[in-house]
């Protein structure tokens, strides 16, 4: 999930560099989703993870 919003980041850098704003901007929300979505399981999987059955 990291990656993917690692390869948006990327695609937005370098389309805001040619100009291209569009699709700058779309590449950019994605990433900014994708991280969010990250954040939220790996708080999820830290949550469920510390969780011991006695």
């Amino acid at each position: 999930m990291l990656r993917w919003t690692v390869t948006f980041i990327i695609l937005a850098i370098i389309a805001a560099i040619f100009g291209f704003g569009g699709i700058a901007a779309g590449a950019a929300s994605i990433a900014k989703i994708l991280f969010f979505i990250f954040l939220v399981l790996i708080v999820i999987s830290l949550i469920s993870g510390r969780k011991k059955i006695l």
